[in-house]
């Protein structure tokens, strides 16, 4: 599944990897803001049902958003990885090339378009399919 990076592809993969790298950054920095924000919210002692209910509510958003942005930490990694072992670029299920497009729009994808709307089609048909395959 190893693809040869050509001169020019070497310097292509390196902005990339800032990209991947900041982008990462960023998710860091707003996952700290999040929490920093849920133990100011636990200060304030509610004084009625329905600011308990507003507060689990906010703690229920903060949990899923932090499921979700460890998530992308995961896939930023792996993209890093791929990027350092020369497979970066190279579709996970087809082994073909993922277009410069969808790697501008999204540089820690795993698959082409094509497989990746297979997979998402398999995943609303209700077929499980392993975390690798879920990420977008």
């Amino acid at each position: 599944m190893k693809t040869k990076m050509k001169n020019g592809s070497k310097s292509k993969f390196a902005s990339y990897r800032k990209v991947l790298e900041a982008k990462a950054e960023e998710v860091r920095r707003s996952m700290s803001a999040q929490k920093a924000a849920q133990v100011v919210a636990r200060l304030d002692c509610p004084s009625d049902e329905g600011d308990l209910s507003q507060q689990h509510h906010e703690e229920w958003i903060f949990l899923n958003r932090n499921t979700i942005d460890i998530k992308l930490l995961r896939q930023i990694a792996d993209a890093l990885q791929r990027i350092d072992h020369g497979a970066y670029g190279t579709c996970m299920e087809c082994e073909e090339p993922i277009s410069t497009k969808r790697l501008d729009a999204v540089p820690w994808a795993r698959y082409c378009v094509t497989c990746q709307e297979k997979i998402a089609d398999r995943i609303s048909h209700g077929e499980t399919v392993d975390e690798y395959q879920e990420a977008r």
